[in-house]
């Protein structure tokens, strides 16, 4: 792997050597191949039954199948772990579990989501093992993901389908979730599939910069857009507090895809709107840098948090910390990640005397009453992602 450099390195130990947030890295990522694997021994014997999140005072998984967005995260925690571990049993089901998904390579007529499906799992799949059958499989579901794309709009539609409780009929609706999908077209376009993937993802990415983010860079969760003209009709919110209101894992998902895309293009228009949409999320957290499920709710600080917006987040800013030129924002990025680390793996957020999640506290969808204050698959997968980042790092690897 590349080196990074040395003036980073440097910086890197300084913040990993502050008291405040020290982690025993090694520690937390041993925790949670002990929680994976005691979730391995619980599971159905159909590989179709994948764990998503675990509420409502139960201690068992609750299961979807492999159409759910969420069924990637699963087989990409066993990734994880594999590539940390090296356990020949952790790989195996890991691809076992990756290729009860292959099926999705044609789903662009549920939603976008394949980005998510997919690139988290039979994409950490490739990318520790080059079988070419998953790049085969990858470069198929781009194909069907860039099929949402709407020129007029320039952005990918996320929800062709009926949404309950949302009523946007013949719109062109865009979710800050989106941002995500985009990695799985730009690793399309460098890896042998269509170029005009990339171009895709670029689209995307500017209009959505344009018109998913208020004058102080809090971003709606939902841009609906006339599908014919490609006009911006309103921002909306569907999983947040209120229209007007910072959802805490959609600005997480921002900070994520923005930092993600600069890193694909090296524009450094992206570079700078990462920034932007991180500071304002991390100038209004609490002490311990896990977020309330949305920064507007009403009831704080007795609000739900969302750890699952934290684990993203520590993620995002750890590969941001890496982009950006200025030593002081490289400093503060990387020791704000570590800091939720430390937070997330402290007793008050880790799953181990709960259930055989990794953590607790996460929240789903509070509107509509779902996943509060639960332990969530893609918290755990972001989580395990964000500490195998966090040991490259230390170890000057390129991440």
């Amino acid at each position: 792997m590349k080196q990074i450099s040395t003036i980073f390195f440097a910086v890197l130990l300084m913040a990993c050597n502050n008291k405040p947030a020290e982690i025993d890295i090694d520690s937390a990522l041993h925790y949670c191949i002990t929680q994976a694997n005691k979730t391995l021994k619980t599971l159905p014997a159909d590989a179709a039954q994948i764990p998503r999140s675990i509420a409502n005072g139960k201690t068992d998984w609750r299961f979807v199948g492999y159409r759910d967005w969420t069924c990637g995260f699963w087989p990409g925690i066993l990734w994880y772990a594999y590539e940390y571990s090296n356990d020949e049993a952790l790989k195996r089901s890991a691809q076992r579990y990756s290729r009860a998904l292959f099926p999705l390579v044609d789903s662009a007529a549920i939603d976008h989501d394949l980005g998510f499906q997919v690139f988290t799992s039979i994409g950490n799949g490739y990318r520790l093992t080059h079988d070419t059958l998953y790049r085969t499989v990858l470069l198929r579901a781009a194909d069907t993901l860039g099929k949402l794309f709407n020129p007029k709009v320039g952005t990918i539609l996320s929800w062709p389908r009926k949404v309950p409780g949302v009523d946007w009929p013949l719109r062109h609706n865009t979710i800050m979730d989106n941002m995500i999908n985009l990695e799985l077209l730009f690793w399309a376009a460098q890896h042998g599939g269509n170029k005009q993937l990339y171009d895709i993802a670029v689209k995307h990415a500017e209009t959505t910069m344009q018109n998913h983010f208020r004058p102080d860079y809090t971003s709606y969760h939902v841009v609906v857009y006339d599908t014919a003209t490609g006009k911006k009709i309103k921002g909306i919110t569907h999983q947040g507090y209120s229209d007007s209101s910072m959802w805490a894992r959609g600005q997480s998902w921002a900070i994520y895809g923005f930092a993600m895309v600069y890193r694909e293009t090296k524009d450094p228009r992206f570079l700078d709107f990462a920034q932007k949409v991180a500071d304002v999320y991390l100038n209004k957290l609490p002490d311990d840098l896990i977020p309330y499920w949305d920064f507007n709710a009403p009831g704080i600080p007795n609000a739900p948090r969302d750890a699952s917006a934290a684990a993203v987040t520590a993620s995002a800013l750890l590969e941001l910390s890496t982009l950006v030129t200025d030593t002081a924002k490289m400093k503060m990025y990387l020791k704000k990640a570590v800091h939720m680390l430390k937070s997330l793996s402290s007793p008050a957020y880790e799953s181990r005397q709960v259930n055989n999640a990794f953590l607790l506290h996460s929240t789903g969808h509070k509107p509509n009453g779902g996943e509060i204050d639960a332990s969530i698959i893609y918290a755990d997968y972001y989580f395990i992602e964000a500490l195998l980042r966090l040991k490259k790092l230390k170890e000057g690897k390129h991440i």
